[in-house]
């Protein structure tokens, strides 16, 4: 694999320098620190000086702008205005500089400190109150209604106006950006490749053919990942039932995006899931039931897209680590295999 090398940058990010960048912004470690998992980003828990804990993100460079992450805030702060159960930003009291050697703030109110790094491009955090939770039992109704009734929520805020700067979800560019990327990365063996190609253009067809033949669908403002890991489910308390902690992924896209990674099994089984899922959902707002049909398209989009990020990130030495599989002869014909699953499926009808 030739891949795509990146500058991950966080070599330098040392434990001292994450209590340095709080302390400037006003919050005062007491040593306490733990580095949580996160691939994408650089998130550790600090215990604070007070007795209170929060979390803080470093934001993987170059992924985002600061337009994009400062949307995201926005974003979450305005769902956490409207009482949806999200864990948005703090806002950063501290130092306010356009530039030089020390950290400085942006958002309004501020929500993003960026701070020099050695050698590369600047660090960029952002920090929360630390929030727990567990994964939702999805195979009891009541929860699943309860997610419902949450997403409802959160998209009601959502559909109030665009994002601007966030990913807009488009099936043919984001499928043909993730095949080009693999093929012309290298990323995907020799003896696999004719077959791993001819399927994966096949399913971008038909993926595209699936929202073409839909018509136009309305877009909102997303959570954009929302898999049953990135919901969190508290059993007691004011805050009980689901709730997310980061809105990373957010995008403009149609409002089943955020639905479909919540069913799983045969299609009787999924079929009745997402209807449950609509008990709730259309409580707070409507559906559009066409969209239905894009349940399978999506989750070949996600297929591809997934790999693509695999790829985009192998310099990170992170993910050789934790993906060992990824890239192998039999990795490539997992993937060719399903993919062909992934055309009978989406000839069905949908749920």
């Amino acid at each position: 694999m030739r891949g795509y090398p990146r500058a991950v940058n966080y070599a330098d990010l040392t434990p001292q320098q994450v209590l340095d960048a709080l302390d400037a912004v006003s919050l005062r470690g007491d040593g306490r620190i733990l580095q949580l998992n996160s691939y994408e980003n650089r998130v550790f828990q600090v215990m604070l000086e007070d007795g209170d804990a929060v979390v803080a993100k470093f934001y993987r460079p170059g992924r985002w702008t600061d337009a994009q992450i400062l949307e995201e805030h926005a974003f979450a702060l305005e769902l956490a205005a409207a009482e949806v159960p999200v864990v948005p930003p703090l806002v950063l009291h501290g130092l306010a500089r356009a530039g030089g050697d020390e950290l400085w703030l942006q958002g309004d109110p501020p929500t993003l400190a960026t701070l020099p790094a050695a050698g590369g491009p600047p660090h960029r955090m952002a920090v929360a109150t630390r929030c727990a939770g567990r994964q939702p039992e999805l195979d009891d109704p009541e929860v699943l209604r309860q997610i419902g009734r949450f997403i409802g929520r959160l998209h009601a805020v959502g559909r109030r106006q665009p994002f601007a700067h966030r990913h807009v979800l488009n099936a043919r560019a984001d499928g043909e950006r993730a095949r080009r990327l693999l093929l012309e990365g290298g990323f995907v063996t020799d003896a696999e490749r004719p077959a791993w190609d001819e399927v994966c253009q096949r399913a971008l067809e038909a993926t595209v053919a699936a929202f073409d033949a839909l018509g136009p669908v309305a877009t909102l403002r997303l959570h954009g990942d929302c898999h049953p890991g990135n919901v969190l489910w508290r059993q007691s308390g004011d805050a009980a039932g689901p709730h997310v902690v980061d809105l990373d992924d957010a995008m403009q896209g149609p409002a089943v995006q955020d639905l479909w990674m919540l069913v799983s099994g045969d299609r009787q089984t999924m079929a009745l899931q997402l209807n449950t899922l609509l008990e709730g959902y259309e409580q707070f707002s409507d559906f559009d039931d066409r969209e239905r049909v894009l349940i399978e398209p999506l989750r070949t989009l996600r297929m591809l897209r997934h790999s693509a990020w695999l790829a985009e990130r192998w310099a990170d030495p992170t993910f050789p680590l934790h993906f060992p599989y990824f890239g192998t002869p039999a990795y490539w014909s997992q993937q060719t295999t399903q993919l062909r699953e992934q055309l009978e499926a989406m000839g069905a009808h949908g749920l």
